[in-house]
């Protein structure tokens, strides 16, 4: 299925899980819909399962929005306690749309939670209390966190997906990778079928350098404090020391989170010589989230960094604000340079991101889905330095790869759907579905 098709299905009100490979578009996708929405006065949760990708659409967690927290189950009286916040209440029952980012990594009875509450405030037996619901992610990428013995179960395992008459919008077009080899690899490691032409071509760039005159990102498949890495690289330079301050406005507990999740830093340190990468999208300035590059100097009327970026083009990077909204009404906002410092960064805090280059060791990969996402982070194979593999690397999960396939046939079926609908008959459903959700505030 390709973008269009998708944001069409969307616009029709179904209840759907987008999905497709690493650098589809799926968050571009998503911040398409949240524009249309609430240029026609929908009120939208905007949520994801970590914090990090809750701030690539100036979200909340979705245990934060469904005040679910971390618990694992919810007992009546947990529910009656949501439900007679009268503040609580009133927001979801004025949400027309919910938007759950980055399901890879949420737990299936913590989804279960959420319908649970949705049910409850809008006394409706029906899926999420019968409000519009998006799922997206690619389940092939970081896993819900294991806890002690116990294998953690991904969202497509919840009690309440079979209810939910999902409509399957599996993307196709790649907006990331464009070398065949490197596609290849890719497509072979979703599918459990990773063939000997492609670990070659893999192997290959074993210790081989990156064509740049930056040296590329370190990603780390380990928990290792890389800030501590980026900031012993940057104690060695010997030029002047630069310092951006955050600014914050609004809630301050909602400051704090979106402040912890930030990739930006609350105090960014650079000096000429840093090597940076750009953390927000600006396509109109020319740089994507995980853009690399060097500080070359700074601005003399503000002393804003200039970047040379990997590709050669010029930045001066100003001040950016990434927010917590709801609805219409803007809860907290943070402002600062849109940089960090990239000698090294982790797998996790990675996903995401398009990554120009990397230097990548997967020999201390420990779980299902960790050397695909750091691979499909970057562009090309010619654009990473492979320091070392192991077994568990290239490996997915086996159950995921046989319900990929059946969301590939589904999203073929929904495609199909799609085109026997004239295209006057299709604007007025979609016309009927923005009228009905775009009133009626509790």
């Amino acid at each position: 299925m390709n973008q269009d098709e998708a944001l069409n299905i969307l616009m029709l009100g179904h209840n759907v899980f987008l999905t497709g490979a690493a650098g589809s578009g799926k968050t571009y996708l998503l911040n398409k819909y949240i524009k249309y929405l609430k240029k026609h006065n929908v009120v939208v949760g905007i949520t994801a399962s970590t914090g990090i990708a809750a701030t690539h659409m100036n979200g909340k967690t979705i245990h934060s929005w469904a005040h679910i927290g971390i618990k694992d189950v919810l007992t009546p009286s947990d529910l009656a306690q949501i439900s007679n916040r009268e503040d609580y209440k009133t927001k979801i029952l004025n949400t027309k749309v919910l938007i759950i980012d980055e399901v890879s990594m949420l737990h299936d009875f913590r989804l279960d939670m959420v319908n649970q509450v949705l049910q409850k405030i809008h006394q409706n037996d029906l899926a999420f209390g019968g409000i519009q619901v998006i799922l997206c992610g690619d389940l092939f990428q970081l896993p819900p966190v294991s806890r002690g013995q116990q294998s953690a179960k991904y969202i497509n395992n919840s009690d309440v997906w079979q209810k939910m008459n999902l409509r399957i919008c599996y993307l196709t077009e790649q907006h990331r990778q464009e070398n065949n080899d490197f596609l290849r690899l890719l497509d072979e490691i979703r599918k459990n079928q990773v063939s000997d032409y492609s670990v070659k071509n893999l192997q290959a760039r074993m210790n081989e350098e990156v064509k740049t005159d930056i040296k590329p990102t370190k990603l780390y498949t380990h928990n290792i404090d890389v800030d501590l890495i980026n900031d012993s690289e940057l104690d060695k330079l010997t030029t002047k020391d630069h310092l951006y301050e955050m600014k914050s406005s609004g809630d301050k507990y909602l400051v704090k989170s979106l402040t912890d999740t930030c990739l930006a830093p609350s105090e960014l340190h650079l000096k000429k010589g840093a090597i940076v990468m750009f953390v927000q999208n600006n396509f109109t300035k020319g740089y994507v989230n995980g853009t690399l590059g060097e500080v070359i100097g700074f601005n003399k009327d503000d002393h804003y960094p200039i970047v040379k970026t990997i590709s050669g083009k010029i930045i001066t990077a100003t001040p950016s604000s990434w927010k917590i909204e709801e609805g219409m009404e803007t809860l907290a906002e943070i402002t600062q340079v849109p940089l960090r410092l990239a000698w090294a960064i982790t797998v996790h805090k990675s996903q995401g991101m398009t990554l120009d280059a990397a230097q990548i060791d997967l020999s201390k990969a420990f779980v299902n889905g960790m050397g695909y996402v750091a691979l499909s982070r970057v562009k090309s194979l010619d654009g990473i330095k492979l320091l070392g593999i192991n077994r568990r690397a290239l490996a997915v999960d086996p159950d995921i790869a046989i319900a990929d396939i059946d969301f590939r046939q589904n999203s073929l079926k929904v495609v199909d759907e799609l085109k026997s609908i004239r295209p006057k008959e299709l604007k007025k459903l979609h016309h009927k579905y923005i009228a009905e959700i775009s009133s009626n505030l509790a």
